[in-house]
């Protein structure tokens, strides 16, 4: 039976971790702090004291931390992931992370004797559970279909975007695209609301005509009910954003509204919204235009 090691129980990471288990697999989990860890060590399921640890009992093992640095702080870290790594092991790093942090995690692995995948998913909480994120994989072709069984139990599509840092281009990719449409959604809505318009109807208008889509009405509910939980926060949208940017200028592609998408990003965190949904991106225009986007 395949061992899959699982560093990262946020969010996102914990029901892909259950859904791994739920598959059959032989998991084992980590999680920088142990109150992640405490619901699996109930039901069961193998806790490992380190990453170093995890990594020598695991086949496979999964990265789904906050960022960059973590990223390179689980690998690197005393006790390690690069610690316990062997040539039968593979990292399959699933973290929204920068493209060169992902070619540079890459080759500290291959210098550790492992292989490496680039996994990056689509999708918030919601898909997380039900195993329907959309996997986007970079990587060795022999590599990929070694883990795709592991990557069919979390995520649903599993695409296939070429070499390693692919996987992790596409996620820039669609992240650029929801920041941009979340923005102008909000920015619609607002000025709709401004000029009289009932927030109903707007949403209606939206709902069934070639504009009609999951983000518009899932956030168009969320905004109007005034539910701002957050599935995914403005701190990670607003992070994504600024990867995206960066990126685009390394390959020399402007990208004036994802800037001008990144900048309302950041005024919603600078007014202390950034652990709130990315709908929370309403608000500061609520608060300019002095109107709210609700349904009495």
């Amino acid at each position: 039976m395949t061992t899959v090691g699982f560093i990262g129980l946020g969010a996102m990471g914990t029901p892909m971790a259950w859904n791994l288990d739920d598959a059959g697999f032989d998991v084992v989990v980590y999680n920088r702090t142990t109150d992640g860890e405490q619901p699996f060590a109930e039901a069961g399921v193998s806790v490992a004291d380190s990453p170093k640890h995890l990594t020598r009992r695991s086949d496979v093992v999964c990265l789904m931390v906050s960022d960059g640095d973590a990223v390179g702080e689980v690998l690197e870290r005393d006790l390690g992931v690069l610690d316990g790594l062997d040539e039968a092991t593979t990292v399959v790093q699933m973290s929204t992370i920068a493209y060169e942090e992902t070619v540079a995690a890459a080759e500290l692995v291959a210098a550790a004797g492992g292989r490496f995948v680039d996994a990056p998913v689509s999708g918030t909480v919601g898909p997380a559970r039900e195993g329907t994120l959309v996997g986007l994989v970079g990587g060795d072709e022999a590599a990929v279909e070694a883990v795709r069984p592991v990557l069919e139990a979390m995520c649903d599509p599993v695409v296939h975007c070429g070499d390693v840092g692919q996987g992790t281009n596409m996620k820039l990719f669609v992240n650029l695209l929801l920041g941009n449409a979340m923005n102008a959604f909000a920015e619609a809505l607002v000025f709709g609301r401004a000029n009289g318009l009932d927030v109903a109807d707007m949403r209606t208008v939206v709902e069934n005509g070639g504009l009609h889509c999951p983000l518009f009405a899932g956030k168009g509910v969320a905004i109007a009910d005034g539910d701002f939980e957050a599935r995914f926060p403005v701190d990670y949208q607003y992070k994504d954003l600024s990867l995206a940017l960066a990126r685009a200028g390394d390959v020399g592609v402007p990208l004036s509204q994802t800037a001008a998408a990144r900048e309302a990003f950041s005024a919603a965190r600078a007014r202390g919204y950034g652990d709130e949904d990315i709908a929370a991106v309403v608000k500061p225009l609520e608060e300019v235009a002095d109107v709210r986007v609700r349904e009495d």
